[in-house]
């Protein structure tokens, strides 16, 4: 995919635009931090998605505004850079950059728990070594998984949930669970502590994570002026409607959380309650090639974003700028993803996602910044109207992520802190203490390649 505006043919329509955003987010990952959020609130996890669907939605708005502004390929860093400043957009770039080099070792660390679960007697770093071999294998032989494939993927998430939420139903009418289809338990349960609810919603937004990739298909998107923010909103909408409907049914049909023997992998446990192996194995089957789809998809992107730095020389040339004669990939960066992605051995969920959001909620907080400094500053859109869509909508989604980036773990913090503090350090050294332009990363370029 070249960047020309000329050369790209506007192809895609919304529902298009939806199945591709739908397909980043991988609305499946609910059942991932499942077990680990619902101890946290204690059973109240449908009205933590309702919270955190309502702060993505601010958010999702000002995607879609900046959308507008520049119908470009464009990502948090482009919008940050043109919106605010270069030197911030930099640092968006290098921050989200370590969510991309992770992306892999999620999906490793997904299928080690999720393998390890259905067979139990081969270890979990195993299956971690033996999927990164093969994820870092396909990306160094240059093989694609077809948008058809991760379409597929998309259609089977959604099917898979339509039968859990009918056996849920099926099983609550027959008196399993808590055998009855209606509860407002789920959503208010007046022994939670509120600051249990909030502070689980920094886990949570890990299950929305995708809904901004479609920012990238401006040029190839018939009027994407009107038609990328509408499917930005309706695939965060979507997502958040799946994720309160099949949390809402787990914990009716499962209340017992405390009796998870893992919450790592407490979905097994209630999907072998509901259906017996015989779900368990399609569960599995679904959450290993979805993760296959999703980890080969972010390995390419990601080695191909280090390979734009290199050959730019934002990075050491000839690691990071190295092509392979035989394969034309960049084999040096997809080994250090391979690598970087066997930490998987020694995670656990909630630690992983943290080091994800960290990336995600600081790149958010900019993108909302940018429709301020755009639209409210710049183009002094100030009336009643202006005031609401370009002020105090973009103002409340970057407070709120704001505060859920501040509540992220010691580790995160830590880590991500780090890496953004060698960004700044490395900012000041290229611009010669901010007095030039810094290389610009090209994020795009590297996601198409």
């Amino acid at each position: 995919m070249k960047h020309e505006s000329s050369t790209l043919a506007r192809a895609l329509s919304l529902r298009h635009v939806v199945l591709f955003g739908l397909a980043f987010m991988a609305p499946l990952t609910v059942f991932v931090t499942y077990g680990v959020a619902i101890e946290s609130t204690r059973g109240m996890i449908p009205t933590a998605y309702a919270i955190a669907l309502t702060v993505m939605l601010f958010t999702a708005y000002s995607y879609g505004a900046m959308s507008k502004a520049f119908p470009i390929a464009g990502s948090s860093y482009t919008f940050t850079q043109k919106a605010i400043s270069s030197h911030l957009g930099f640092l968006v770039g290098w921050t989200i950059l370590l969510d991309y080099v992770l992306s892999p070792m999620i999906s490793s660390l997904i299928v080690g728990l999720y393998a390890n679960a259905y067979f139990p007697s081969i270890p979990m770093f195993v299956w971690i070594i033996l999927f990164i071999t093969v994820i870092t294998t396909v990306n160094i032989l240059g093989i694609k998984i077809a948008a058809s494939f991760n379409m597929c993927v998309v259609v089977f998430q959604i099917l898979f949930f339509a039968a859990f939420t009918f056996l849920s139903i099926k099983g609550l009418l027959a008196g399993q669970g808590a055998g009855h289809v209606f509860s407002l338990l789920p959503f208010y349960d007046p022994h939670v502590e509120l600051a249990s609810l909030f502070g689980v919603i920094p886990l949570l937004c890990f299950s929305f994570l995708g809904f901004d990739a479609v920012s990238t298909l401006s040029e190839e998107t018939r009027n994407p002026v009107s038609t990328l923010p509408r499917a930005i909103l309706l695939i965060t909408l979507i997502g958040g409607i799946l994720f309160i409907v099949v949390t809402y049914f787990a914990q009716l049909i499962f209340p017992q959380f405390r009796e998870f023997a893992s919450p790592e992998t407490a979905a097994t446990q209630i999907i072998v309650f509901l259906g017996g192996n015989a779900l368990n194995a399609v569960f599995t089957a679904v959450m290993v090639t979805t993760s296959f789809a999703s980890a080969v998809a972010s390995g390419a992107s990601s080695s191909r974003i280090l390979y734009a730095m290199g050959r730019e020389k934002v990075l050491p040339q000839k690691v990071f700028g190295y092509l392979s004669p035989r394969f034309q990939t960049p084999v040096y960066n997809l080994l250090l993803i391979g690598a970087i992605s066997l930490s998987a051995i020694y995670m656990d969920i909630d630690k992983a996602v943290s080091f994800i959001n960290f990336g995600a909620l600081f790149a958010f907080i900019f993108v909302n910044l940018s429709v301020i400094a755009h639209y409210f500053i710049k183009k002094r859109n100030r009336s009643a109207g202006g005031w609401v869509r370009y002020f105090f909508i973009p103002l409340v989604g970057a407070l709120c992520t704001g505060w859920f980036w501040t509540q992220s773990n010691a580790h995160a913090l830590l880590f991500g802190g780090s890496w953004l503090f060698c960004g700044i350090v490395y900012l000041m050294y290229v611009t010669k203490m901010f007095r030039k332009k810094p290389p610009e990363l090209h994020f795009d370029e590297g996601e198409s390649a």
